[in-house]
């Protein structure tokens, strides 16, 4: 009889082992899972930093106690803020600097907590790191006034140019002014960047405030078409303990001068631009020299004014025509600490400053004159024109002490009065080299000597009964 195979699937007892021992693997993993999970069911996954600390394994509260613990190093920190020669601090202590423990140690609990599966699997079981920036608070306001105190220093405002010409004057000028200002924004931002920045062992970091430039859109070249473009000197001078007269005569001199334009290739003349001195023309009576003595005449003061406008002249590098020399020092012209030999005095007709404007446009002379603090200056604006101004080899020497003291009788003036009319001052003789360079050229060179005679003081003596 012909024998039938059963047609019924049999299982391998291979299979049956490997699917055994996947059971065993599978039931394995879940378990160490499981516990894996049930172990940080309430603490930081391990591979988690804040900044270079080591948090996993730990529980929030556990982290943030050890976050508070390290609040005081955050208190001595300190940001230095540069711009130029600017500096400024702000310590941690100023703004109430603090690590934001409750937020930190709660970024690190939600690690691998979110609603994103695949993220969670990877940052739960693998051992990379994961570092997290530790968050920051700090008294935002005072942060704030401590910038603004900066922008007080460093900010310039944006200025166009002014200029109105009538009848041969320049009667309103402003030179154009580019303008400053600190970029806040990007400072916060440096700022806070500086804070995630610090470590255990560097708690001291320094930020180069960021600047940002605003152009005017009128620049002095566009608002005239006179050539003026831009500063080319300064002449300055300073006149403390002038009696009231004196003080009144150099700011109404000063400011006859105030907008006038010297035409290029003109001679300017002091005497002619003032015009004349007395007191028809406003000036008050002080302290002038006249015929070797010193006494109260209309217009003493001016001198401060033509010797501040020589030194103007100088810094331009302009060629000096006329220049004369006082007979005596006077020590209002060596008060801001420049040496003997830079005045200029002007009586007319006999005395006078003059120099010529060989620049290629315009000179206009602006004045600025402190009638509290007592200093004077004219700004010279016009067209630079590569020169270069030079005085060298400034030689004070040939001291002479005054004279003695003179007193003389005076029957207007009751017994026992004595009044000073005259002031002592030392001789000297000073020199220096008045060089001007362009292209390579010199086309002024020319030494300046300036004598100077021992002064006598004055005494009138009363003997009236």
């Amino acid at each position: 009889m012909e024998n039938k195979h059963n047609n019924r699937f049999t299982i391998s007892p291979y299979l049956s082992i490997g699917a055994a021992v996947i059971s065993i693997i599978l039931g394995t993993l879940i378990g160490v899972i499981v516990s894996f999970e049930n172990q940080y069911k309430s603490r930081i996954y391990p591979s988690v930093y804040i900044g270079n600390t080591l948090v996993g394994k730990k529980t929030q509260n556990e982290v943030e106690n050890y976050l508070l613990s390290k609040g005081k190093p955050y208190a001595a920190a300190k940001l230095t803020l540069t711009f130029e020669s600017h500096v400024a601090t702000i310590s941690g202590t100023d703004i109430n600097l603090t690590i934001d423990a409750p937020l930190s140690a709660t970024q690190a609990y939600m690690v691998g907590r979110s609603k994103y599966l695949f993220s969670n699997i990877r940052e739960r079981y693998s051992a990379q790191p994961i570092v997290l920036t530790p968050a920051f608070t700090w008294n935002t306001q005072a942060l704030e006034a401590s910038i603004s105190a900066l922008q007080q220093i460093i900010d310039i405002p944006m200025e166009n140019a002014l200029f109105e010409f009538q009848s041969g004057k320049v009667t309103s000028f402003r030179p154009s002014q580019t303008g400053r200002s600190v970029e806040i924004k990007q400072l916060m931002d440096q700022i806070n960047n500086a804070f995630l920045s610090f470590s255990e062992n560097n708690y001291t970091k320094q930020i180069t405030i960021p600047i940002k430039t605003v152009s005017p859109d009128v620049t002095t070249e566009k608002a005239n078409s006179l050539g003026i473009k831009e500063r080319i000197s300064t002449g300055y001078s300073e006149y403390p303990g002038s009696i009231p007269g004196r003080i009144y005569n150099v700011a109404l001199a000063a400011s006859k001068l105030h907008g006038v334009l010297i035409p290029p290739g003109e001679t300017f003349s002091f005497n002619k631009t003032i015009g004349d001195i007395s007191a028809a023309t406003g000036y008050q009576s002080a302290y002038i020299i006249k015929d070797g003595r010193t006494v109260m005449g209309d217009g003493g003061g001016v001198c401060q004014v033509s010797t501040t406008l020589f030194r103007a002249a100088l810094y331009a590098g302009l060629p000096i025509v006329e220049r004369h020399e006082h007979s005596y020092r006077v020590h209002y012209y060596e008060d801001d600490g420049s040496k003997a030999g830079l005045d200029a005095t002007v009586f007319h007709p006999t005395e006078d400053l003059k120099f010529t404007n060989d620049t290629p446009g315009y000179i206009l002379i602006q004045t600025k004159t402190d009638t509290k603090n007592l200093t004077l200056a004219f700004d010279f604006y016009g067209t630079t024109d590569g020169r270069k101004a030079e005085i060298l080899n400034h030689v004070v020497g040939g001291v002479v002490p005054p004279p003695a003291p003179l007193y003389q009788d005076d029957p207007t003036l009751a017994k026992g009065i004595v009044r000073q009319v005259d002031f002592a001052a030392w001789g000297a003789k000073a020199s220096f080299l008045y060089r001007v360079t362009k292209n390579n050229q010199t086309p002024v060179d020319t030494t300046f000597v300036s004598n100077y005679r021992p002064w006598q003081a004055v005494y009138l003596r009363g003997t009236k009964e």
